[in-house]
């Protein structure tokens, strides 16, 4: 069965979402106080709905208990942002994700129970940062405060070894958990497998034993 999205307030971000849930064809609906922005997603959504108030008896009239995943992305208006997200959760949605404005507007969104809090600028200036500061980092996806996972792009110092002879995990105390070759994409490798220059190394592991890694092993 297809999951279904639910994408609440259609600014800019919360509006890429739609675009690019619908261009993977993912059947999602889009939410908004502002009749024009509901006029301009509504050939793009699944279902497009324009909401003056969101309340208990809204989300149970949207029919959000159907939803597997929510997104709540409302500009400024913190005090939407937060009730709506507290709502979802009560309702019954699986997943919420919230976009909050600051670290306190995080705070309140991590104590009403959403599963993830979402900062796009933030976010964004890290992966770009840690792009441009090392030429061997190619992206990067913060999953945690300490987590994270890396893309690294494997140098002559690794060049022809196996990934038991790197040892990673053992020297440093992060994965390598695949790699891409190309157009290929090897998930899971093996001990035996072959590293060669060039290869793009996904890592995860704790962001200092990355770090590390980035330094001195690769």
């Amino acid at each position: 069965m297809k999951k279904m999205f639910a994408v609440f307030g259609l600014g800019r971000f919360g509006g890429s979402l739609v675009k690019e849930f619908s261009e993977l064809g993912v059947e999602v609906m889009a939410i908004d106080i502002d009749q024009d922005k509901v006029n301009e997603y509504s050939m793009i959504a699944t279902h497009a709905v324009q909401c003056n108030a969101i309340d208990e008896s809204t989300l149970k009239a949207l029919g959000v208990r159907n939803f597997d995943h929510a997104f709540v992305s409302f500009g400024d208006n913190i005090e939407s942002s937060i009730l709506t997200s507290l709502l979802l959760k009560e309702l019954g949605v699986p997943i919420v994700w919230s976009k909050a404005q600051n670290d306190y507007h995080q705070k309140v969104l991590e104590k009403v129970g959403v599963d993830r809090v979402i900062h796009p600028e933030r976010d964004m200036a890290k992966r770009i940062a840690n792009h441009i500061v090392t030429d061997k980092i190619i992206d990067y996806i913060e999953l945690s405060k300490n987590y994270s996972m890396v893309e690294i792009r494997a140098s002559d110092k690794i060049h022809n070894k196996t990934l038991m002879d790197l040892d990673v995990r053992a020297k440093y105390g992060c994965n390598i958990v695949g790699f891409q070759r190309g157009e290929e994409i090897v998930v899971a490798p093996s001990a035996e497998d072959m590293i060669y220059k060039g290869d793009v190394l996904i890592v995860l592991g704790h962001n200092a034993d990355i770090h590390r890694f980035e330094e001195e092993g690769v």
